[in-house]
């Protein structure tokens, strides 16, 4: 079986820094060495040796999810005590070594696919004495589970409270210096305005390029502060009503119908005329903005946007099993996405453009109008991750566009996915929510 790409790099590095002889291997769990189930691509004392020193933790489960084997990170990790269990010659359940319900449908969700399978979760710690119950701390965990023959999974662990820390430092600057741009670029807006009206109207293309850039950094500041109180709600903080899907999205268009007259672009929508789902009205309005707007930019002209719904009943992702779901493709006519961008299509502030060109086209004041100036063109941009309704060139989104529509979607428990149509050459962007959306914990 094909190791993934990251656990070569573990494994490599791991041989590649020998144990030195003052310090001995730890006593691997009695679990290993008395387990008749052992895979034969394990029993090899070097493997064991690998795994058992790997900084990702590592467990093991047969097909009745009996604990075959884990390392000592793991043992860390889940709180796995092996000085308390007697040598036996049966694995006992993982449930009774640690109790997980997210660990425990990766697991399953590995095996019923017979693919590698990813989730995160926080991890609580609760002693397993129903006399003495006592809560641990709690910390970040991603799980990678592997699928392993005779409907065994192996499962990676990895502790994410390093990383967790430094997104939230992050998001915690970005919104302090958010709210501190805010009040001056509002000033700095007021005052060029005021002085607009008092100069020469040859002037004025200057003022205007002035209010526009500050008009974008607007933008920007509201975007960040928009993701900060998401990421801080964390879902928490929907507000959940029936909605018609269908009507709300020929809302969307119609707030973008001037930009798409600019282009001779229609709206083709094809799904149910009326189609009720529980969700976030204002939020979902935002991401229907956000993705036709992205839509209408990199669009050709003289084409339509195709909008696609249909409701799922028995979903093909595990993810919503035995859950109804809703799809929505937004489909353009434009040159697509590059395949280097697409792992970063959401990502805060990506641009695809080399050059990360913000500024549009500008066409400074002529000759005869007394300006000592040269001549100058500021080359457009392209920026897969813009969406700012009313933006007059791709090139004037702040980039943080499709960033704010993931980090929506996510809290409405959906998924957001990128890529180019096969038909029409596009960007073909499919959004995946449940028809019975709940908040996340």
């Amino acid at each position: 079986m094909l190791r993934p790409r990251w656990l070569r790099r573990v494994i490599v590095t791991l041989k590649e820094r020998p144990l030195p002889s003052e310090q001995p291997l730890p006593p691997e769990p009695p679990i290993a060495a008395a387990s008749p189930w052992w895979p034969e691509q394990l029993r090899s004392a070097d493997y064991r040796a690998l795994l058992h020193q790997a900084p990702l933790g590592y467990i093991q489960v047969d097909g009745e999810n009996q604990l075959v084997w884990c390392n000592a990170t793991a043992s860390r990790l889940l709180g796995i005590a092996y000085a308390n269990q007697a040598v036996a010659d049966t694995p006992r359940l993982l449930l009774e070594w640690v109790r997980s319900y997210e660990l425990d449908q990766l697991i399953e969700e590995t095996r019923q696919t017979h693919a590698p399978r990813q989730r995160d979760w926080v991890l609580n710690l609760v002693s397993p004495d129903p006399f003495y119950p006592t809560e641990g701390v709690a910390y970040p965990l991603r799980g990678h589970g592997l699928p392993l023959a005779e409907g065994q999974v192996g499962v990676f662990l990895e502790n994410r409270q390093e990383i967790v820390t430094l997104r939230q430092e992050r998001d915690r600057w970005t919104s302090d210096v958010a709210h501190e741009l805010k009040t001056p670029l509002t000033s700095i807006r007021l005052v060029t305005e005021t002085l607009r009206s008092r100069v020469k109207p040859d002037l004025h293309s200057w003022f205007d390029r002035l209010l526009n850039e500050t008009l974008r950094l607007s933008n920007l500041v509201e975007d960040l502060l928009n993701l900060s109180r998401l990421d801080r709600a964390e879902g928490a903080s929907l507000t959940l009503k029936r909605v018609d899907l269908a009507q709300l999205i020929l809302t969307a268009w119609q707030s973008l119908e001037p930009l798409a007259q600019v282009k001779s672009l229609t709206l083709a929508y094809e799904g149910p005329k009326e189609l009720p789902v529980t969700l976030d009205e204002a939020l979902i309005h935002r991401v229907l903005i956000n993705l036709m707007d992205n839509a209408i930019k990199y669009s050709d002209a003289n084409h339509h946007i195709l909008v696609q719904t249909r409701i799922q009943d028995t979903p093909t992702d595990i993810r919503y099993s035995g859950t109804s779901t809703v799809q929505i493709d937004i489909i353009d006519h434009g040159t697509g996405f590059k395949e280097t961008d697409l792992p970063y299509i959401f990502s805060r502030f990506y641009r695809a453009d080399p050059a990360r060109a913000r500024l549009g086209p500008f066409t400074p004041p002529s000759p005869s109008s007394g300006s000592t100036v040269p001549e100058s063109t500021v080359p457009e941009s392209t920026d897969p991750g813009s969406a700012s309704p009313g933006a007059p060139n791709p090139g004037s989104g702040t980039g943080l566009g499709l960033a704010i529509v993931q980090q929506i979607v996510d809290a409405h428990r959906g998924h957001v996915t990128a890529q180019n149509h096969p038909q029409t050459g596009g960007g073909w962007l499919t959004l995946t929510l449940p028809l019975q959306a709940a908040p996340c914990p």
